[in-house]
């Protein structure tokens, strides 16, 4: 922290952040609504306090409120925002620019939109100091390589030489901390720092965070959906519902013993609380629906990298899905879970061994015989935004697949997407709205209804829930678990998270660099798992400690 930075918070005797019946407004095209109502909380030095709720709650907007970086058409109508108790609510962007960094660190969700792909990161780190004048040249430099240090980053001269893209998630969100805390300030708002990083990168970034909070003092604000995260973490937890507090104390207290109805239906929704699935019985006569034997891809790596000339991605890995059945393939980013689904489905072509659906081998297959054995295989990615086109509506989406594969007529491909829908929960009335106007969850529901479209017997589902809210991806989990139960589907399903797998597998087979490192029934692994990686991703379970 910065001699004027620290003197000034050391010599504050209230909270370093005081928020007192903020009220924000939002001005759109449907008319004035009121995001955050009425909010009031404090954090103090070495404190961290969560915010918690769904999108759309108004957490992240009272964060952006802190931190003076509300969107055009939102503003603060009623309230106070004092930060070391100057109230910076009217501040002119002048002084909102030398209020963020300085005094108040802001470490955003995505670091893939945050970050200057085209600067070395420890030229942006950096540049914080060079805006505030509080240092130049090589000692900006020193200071960028200790920033990067502290924040956890390994090789802190070597990742300062590097562009964001040569970097992994886990890696760009310690350089995002380290932007934060760069400058020495006394409180950070960190807005879903960790959503989208794997269960044990999660961890090692919070444990820096966490780290820094008590070495610094700082006072740490944190916005997150997760409930887990703020059992883990938080001193205090503040759970918001349509832009209010509903609840709010100690992080044990209001956790263990919620007394709101929402709150505990959040705590209810939280991943791996449902009772663990029996597997389904298979005849011994019963061939499996799916079986991977032996599959192996390398990849070829970039000219002038060094080393082996081959990146093996996957590596001898094999498994079976068995019809009704749903396996986890868990693993972190880079353990080559995706890479096998992709090899599943025939979008790549393994360097080595054999995939089956029904007895069928794909390496045979090409041309008609493939594109009918892939009626049988279908996807449901974790994006829906992203693989849906935008410019067709619900009606158009759904139906593609059967007009694809030419079924029925039009009366006929209409009903049945009407059936599909309803199976799906999803009510008529947005069969001619597009993706943007629906939620995060109803988009998913129409990628699974289109996914069904052709019967399939095999769904491979790749991180399906990982993006939504948690009372959202508990009800795509119920959804998934009665569509297998009713149709009899099996289920490749890609997580990083053993407590979405619990929910919802049978089976789970842990991959680790490429290979499989252990597998066998969800409760065999949960309660006595015996590879040193599969204990580590237990552990790194937000809620359990």
């Amino acid at each position: 922290m910065t001699s004027g930075i620290a003197a000034a918070a050391a010599a504050h005797d209230g909270p370093l952040l005081e928020i007192s019946g903020l009220r924000v407004r939002y001005q759109g095209s449907g008319g004035q609504v009121i995001a955050v109502d009425g909010v009031d909380l404090t954090v103090g030095a070495g404190e961290t306090v969560a915010l918690v709720g769904e999108s759309g709650s108004g957490k992240s907007t009272t964060a952006l409120a802190v931190t003076g970086l509300l969107p055009a058409g939102a503003r603060i109508v009623d309230g106070r925002v004092r930060v070391l108790g100057r109230d910076t609510v009217g501040l002119g962007e002048r002084e909102l620019r030398a209020l963020r960094g300085r005094t108040v660190g802001f470490v955003p969700q995505d670091p893939g939109v945050s970050l200057n792909p085209v600067r070395r990161v420890g030229d942006q780190v950096a540049e914080v100091l060079r805006i505030h004048r509080i240092a130049t040249g090589a000692a900006a430099g020193e200071r960028a390589l200790t920033a990067l240090d502290r924040a956890g980053l390994p090789d802190p001269e070597v990742r300062a030489r590097q562009y964001p893209h040569e970097m992994s998630g886990g890696m760009r969100q310690r350089v995002l901390i380290a932007m934060a805390l760069v400058a020495g300030p006394a409180l950070v708002v960190a807005d879903e720092p960790t959503s989208a990083l794997d269960a044990t990168v999660q961890a090692q970034v919070l444990d820096h965070l966490a780290e820094l909070t008590v070495r610094e003092n700082l006072g740490l604000l944190l916005i997150t959906h997760d409930l887990g995260i703020a059992a883990d973490r938080a001193d205090r937890v503040l759970v918001m519902s349509h832009g209010t507090v509903v609840e709010s104390g100690p992080a044990a207290q209001v956790l263990a013993r919620p007394e709101h109805p929402y709150t505990r239906r959040l705590v209810t929704a939280v991943p791996g609380r449902r009772p663990v699935r029996s597997a389904p019985p298979r005849p011994a006569s019963d061939r499996p629906l799916l079986e991977v034997k032996g599959l192996t891809k390398d990849f070829p790596r970039p000219r002038g990298a060094g080393g082996a000339a081959t990146l093996r991605a996957v590596d001898d890995v094999g498994f079976t899905v068995g019809r009704g059945e749903a396996l986890a393939l868990v693993g972190e980013s880079g353990s080559g879970k995706s890479t096998t689904a992709r090899l599943v489905l025939r979008l790549e072509r393994p360097t080595a061994g054999a995939v089956r659906v029904d007895g069928v081998d794909l390496a045979g297959l090409s041309g008609g015989e493939l594109r009918r054995l892939r009626r049988r295989m279908q996807v449901v990615q974790q994006n829906p935004y992203a693989t849906l086109d935008p410019r067709f509506p619900v009606r158009r989406l759904v139906e593609e697949p059967l007009r694809a594969f030419p079924t029925g007529n039009r009366a006929e491909r209409r009903a049945e997407v009407t059936r599909l829908l309803d199976l799906v929960a999803l009510p008529q009335s947005v069969m001619e709205r597009r993706p943007a106007e629906l939620s995060g969850g109803q988009v998913q529901r129409v990628a699974i209804a289109r996914a069904l479209a052709l019967r399939p017997d095999l769904l491979v589902c790749d991180e399906p829930v990982s993006a939504l809210d948690v009372s959202i991806q508990a009800q795509i989990l119920d959804l998934l678990v009665r569509l297998q139960e009713e149709l009899g589907l099996g289920y490749l399903f890609i997580t990083h998270d053993l407590a979405v797998a619990r929910d919802l597998c049978h089976r789970v087979a842990v991959m680790h660099r490429g290979r499989l490192v252990e597998a066998g029934p969800l409760d065999r692994v949960f309660d006595t798992p015996e590879h040193s990686y599969t204990r580590e991703l237990l552990a790194s379970v937000p809620g359990t400690r």
